[in-house]
């Protein structure tokens, strides 16, 4: 076999395993979206769909897992297609940890719709917060398949936003808390799915991180975001 024919079929298993990587990406997007929807319409076939198709993402990441492990054992990539196999099995497990965050807020969309009476949800903050996450995860996606640091940088710098807005939500629940001791676990349930949002900011912000890894060989997980610009501008 040529080493041309070998090296063409590398890229293709290259180029399959980032095409694998947007589609789980499109999949988590959507159980978020879906989440977020049921959470605010009370749609209980929804949060129930949403909860259901948690093994699919599951699923996606263990046949990426494997389509990675296979490339690294029959190939030994080396330099910059390395960095890419490895920045796949990170930005998979921030992916399928998103797909986890969407089914919590799912199942505690389940617990507040049982309840009556108390009027403490104001899911327009829930909602705004979340439109962020999921921008973030999809600028991340594009950030990935564009290998656009610039882009990437963006996401990063976006995670304040969303950590502002949950800080935000804690502040007005721990208020309704105090003033009103039967909203609590209303209000904790709440919480948790404004939690589940910020964590789903902090996963897109990891898989932006990884990009910045990829193209530029450098790991800035513990550095500043002006440190980031200064790397990217390199």
């Amino acid at each position: 076999m040529s080493s041309e024919h070998i090296s063409r079929q590398f890229d293709a298993d290259l180029e399959a395993i980032r095409a694998s990587v947007l589609q789980m990406g499109g999949l988590v997007e959507s159980q978020i979206k879906s989440a977020v929807d049921s959470l605010v319409s009370g749609n209980v076939a929804l949060m129930n769909r949403v909860i259901e198709d948690d093994h699919r993402v599951n699923a996606m990441e263990v046949k990426i897992d494997e389509a990675c492990s296979q490339v690294i054992a029959r190939r030994q990539p080396a330099a910059g297609d390395l960095r890419l196999v490895m920045a796949v099995i990170k930005t998979i497990t921030d992916l399928e940890r998103i797909g986890d965050e969407a089914e919590k807020i799912s199942r505690m969309a389940k617990l507040l719709s049982q309840k009556q009476g108390f009027a403490v949800p104001r899911y327009q903050e829930i909602k705004h917060a979340a439109e962020i996450a999921v921008d973030m995860l999809r600028k991340s996606l594009d950030a990935f398949a564009r290998l656009d640091v610039v882009l990437a940088a963006q996401v990063v710098r976006q995670d304040d936003q969303v950590d502002d807005e949950f800080r935000a939500i804690m502040r007005y629940l721990i208020t309704f808390m105090m003033e009103d001791p039967r909203t609590i676990s209303t209000s904790l349930e709440i919480l948790f799915v404004a939690k589940a949002i910020e964590r789903i900011g902090d996963h897109a912000k990891n898989m932006a991180e990884y990009v910045i890894y990829m193209v530029k060989g450098r790991d800035v997980r513990h550095i500043t975001v002006d440190e980031i610009d200064q790397e990217i501008n390199h």
